[in-house]
């Protein structure tokens, strides 16, 4: 399996590596993997959705 690196994530879904990190940290990308203080990110992962903001629904 090949993997990316944080930066390399963070590049590709648009983000902070600091945010990368995170997700890393809380599970939520599946595969990845800790090697001392880095992380491993399989390559074809996909970004996990951001629970932290609500979508506005219509107003009727």
């Amino acid at each position: 399996m090949d993997y990316i690196t944080v930066k390399e994530a963070a590049e590709k879904w648009g983000v902070t590596t600091r945010r990368v990190q995170v997700l890393c940290a809380q599970g939520k990308i599946p595969g990845a993997v800790r090697f001392g203080i880095t992380w491993a990110i399989p390559k074809d992962a996909i970004k996990p959705a951001d629970k932290r903001y609500k979508k506005k629904t219509e107003e009727i």
